[in-house]
């Protein structure tokens, strides 16, 4: 409980535009209509429960702003964070549709719904539910996010179902499978420099805290996690995110209970407008 204290606590210190765009989750907004942005992410641990060793996810993804209130992305995973090798892993796509916008001076409020699916090769490990190459399955939900100038807030719930062959399968499995979950999040982000605008090209550094809790449907699992990350825009098309995910509560059985994850994002705008 100290911990959850201490968690809602820094939440409340931030002050945050570029503050959306989170390193973990998902905003309301999306990328500029007719662009297109390319992102390689890398997940990794420093010691698995599998194998005791260092392990790895390696996440390209293709985005396209199809308009100013629908985004679409897709992906591949390749890892060896379930297999001795480094192999490919999973294939997943994402679509967010932004259905309400309210914005002012120096603030604005958006709801999203978003659904999503993913096909994995990777053998049924851990309780926890992602879709980003340990599990098959769909996921849709809400987003919500409230900018205030240099701070933003946003809020997700979600539901996710594991589309595992074993779902069906008359195998009494132990421990039990999980193959329900809901989601939560929260998460906040402040933007540290500039402190003044002056032009487009200017470093923006973001900082970001993140809650990420999952529970599942199926039986009484859970996690909870605080995710810091820092966040460097160049030339406002180019992105860097360093963050650290540390489970605070939780008894799923996981691939670690802490991890790293750095990213690179290159944004074209206009890519896809017709000249």
């Amino acid at each position: 409980m100290q911990k959850i204290i201490i968690v809602i606590f820094l939440f409340g210190l931030g002050k945050l535009k570029a503050q959306e765009l989170y390193v973990f989750t998902e905003p309301a907004s999306n990328i500029p209509a007719h662009s297109i942005s390319v992102k390689l992410t890398d997940h990794f641990v420093t010691s698995d429960n599998i194998y005791k060793r260092f392990s790895h996810r390696l996440m390209p993804q293709v985005m396209f702003g199809i308009s100013k209130k629908l985004m679409v992305h897709a992906g591949v995973t390749l890892s060896n964070m379930h297999t001795n090798e480094f192999l490919y892993e999973s294939f997943n796509i994402y679509a967010k549709y932004r259905f309400l916008s309210k914005d002012a001076i120096h603030k604005h409020f958006r709801m999203a719904f978003f659904a999503e699916g993913s096909k994995t090769n990777a053998p049924f490990h851990y309780d926890e539910i992602t879709l980003m190459g340990d599990k098959s399955g769909i996921g849709f939900g809400l987003i919500a996010t409230q900018l205030w100038h240099k701070l933003a807030l946003s809020a997700t719930i979600a539901h996710t179902q594991v589309l595992d062959k074993s779902r069906n399968s008359d195998v009494i499995y132990v421990p039990e499978r999980i193959y329900q979950s809901m989601n939560y999040d929260l998460s906040a982000g402040i933007l540290l420099f500039p402190k003044e605008y002056r032009n487009y090209k200017q470093l923006n550094v973001n900082l970001y805290t993140e809650l990420l809790a999952e529970q599942s449907l199926d039986i009484r699992k859970h996690c909870i996690d605080l995710a810091p990350a820092v966040q460097f825009i160049f030339n406002s098309n180019f992105k860097v995110n360093i963050g650290y995910r540390i489970q605070l509560d939780g008894n799923m059985s996981r691939m670690s209970n802490n991890s790293w994850q750095v990213s690179l994002e290159r944004t074209f705008l206009n890519a896809l407008k017709k000249k």
